[in-house]
């Protein structure tokens, strides 16, 4: 077991396990977004580092066919930042916040030698989409195309530069879709672990899943990409294609799940 799913495993409570918990129609959800290990100051703005650090939880909320509401924001404030790199951060919360119609009501500060953010968000639905409806026939899919995230952190890692408006930096979020297809789906979670590491969460040791054809491990692999994996009855495909088309999301369909027991192939990304 990865030290992960140790820790996790210590709290025993059926609202643990998926993208965020369910509490009667409000969905609480939180990520953290630290330094030297999701980014590098040299890597990024202040200000992109703040409105990534929100895509990346609000996309939980998505994930879960919710409506993100409010946002609590907690920050480890390094000691050499000045009063303009905290004016940096607070408008990239801000241009997030205001895009998605999130109101920020609190949080906490302290000081440390490297800047962490801790994002918790309250979301509603009326409808969550969970990761526990699977059955056998299902089809798999998931938007978008995977590996440009994993390039750029690569291109990054080797002292390269990309844009601002790379995938990695500003991940681009499915809400159009999700929201418009979460009744005609079964399951669901968003990928930021890699589609393989996502795909065995969805799955949870209890299923298999044939594939249609091999993917590359550059694929199966590619962390922070933020698109969305999908479970749903072959009877909807028709109507799901349609949606994506229409939300302009291209949308791959690649197995479906059968019996057996899926491992990821990929690498821990939170702990070595």
């Amino acid at each position: 077991m990865d030290k992960e799913s140790y820790f996790v495993s210590n709290f025993k409570n059926k609202k643990i396990g998926d993208d965020g918990a369910i509490i009667k129609n409000h969905i609480f959800s939180k990520d953290l977004f630290c330094e030297d290990i999701h980014f590098k100051l040299n890597w990024m703005s202040i200000r992109s580092i703040a409105k990534k650090s929100m895509l990346v939880n609000i996309s939980d909320a998505i994930a879960m066919n919710s409506k993100p509401k409010y946002a609590l924001i907690g920050i480890v404030i390094p000691s050499h930042f000045s009063l303009s790199n905290l004016k940096e951060l607070s408008d990239g919360f801000n241009d997030i916040a205001d895009k998605f119609g999130i109101q920020i009501i609190g949080g906490d500060t302290t000081s440390g030698k490297k800047l962490m953010i801790s994002i918790t968000i309250i979301s509603e639905s009326k409808k969550p989409l969970t990761r526990k409806s699977l059955k056998y026939g299902d089809l798999v899919a998931h938007t978008g195309i995977l590996g440009y995230s994993k390039k750029g952190l690569t291109s990054l890692l080797r002292g390269g530069k990309i844009h601002s408006k790379h995938r990695f930096i500003s991940p681009k979020l499915r809400d159009k879709f999700i929201y418009k297809s979460a009744k005609y789906l079964r399951a669901g979670l968003d990928i930021s672990d890699g589609l393989s590491k996502d795909l065995s969460r969805l799955t949870r040791n209890k299923f298999g899943v044939k594939f249609y054809k091999k993917l590359s491990k550059h694929i199966l692999c590619s962390g922070e990409e933020y698109e969305m994996l999908v479970v749903f009855h072959p009877k909807h495909k028709n109507k799901l294609v349609s949606i994506a088309k229409k939300s302009k999301t291209t949308f791959n369909i690649f197995g479906k799940i059968c019996r057996g027991k899926y491992i990821s192939i990929c690498k821990e990304h939170h702990f070595n």
